[in-house]
């Protein structure tokens, strides 16, 4: 089997499990390139998207895992662990003032206000 069949081989079902068992196992370059096409077959569902973020993100993809996460807010703007996710990914990429309002909205969204 050639390798590009093996990223894309079996059920949406069955991709989801065999990405999510890279991601595990810390491949996520390898998670990254089942989940490309498996978003590109299910755009509308989020959670192939932000684990293809997050596999993005933890494989240094930065500007790749900042397109999947605003893609995500653009459709959920109250997705919190997209939001927390897309700023420290600008944080990563020395781009702190733009992190800094995602930041504050997802500690928002997830009920954690400052004490005053």
């Amino acid at each position: 089997m050639e390798q590009q069949e093996y990223y894309s081989h079996g059920t949406a079902a069955e991709r989801w499990e065999r990405a999510r068992m890279f991601f595990d196992a810390k491949e996520y370059a390898t998670a990254a390139r089942v989940l490309d096409g498996l978003v590109a077959e299910v755009p509308e569902q989020v959670a192939p998207r932000l684990l293809l973020a997050r596999s993005y993100y933890h494989s240094a993809q930065l500007r790749r895992a900042e397109a999947e996460l605003r893609t995500i807010v653009e459709r959920d703007p109250v997705e919190h662990y997209a939001r927390l996710m897309l700023g420290r990914t600008l944080e990563r990429q020395g781009r702190d003032t733009e992190a800094a309002p995602h930041l504050r909205m997802a500690a928002a969204l997830a009920g954690d206000f400052p004490e005053d």
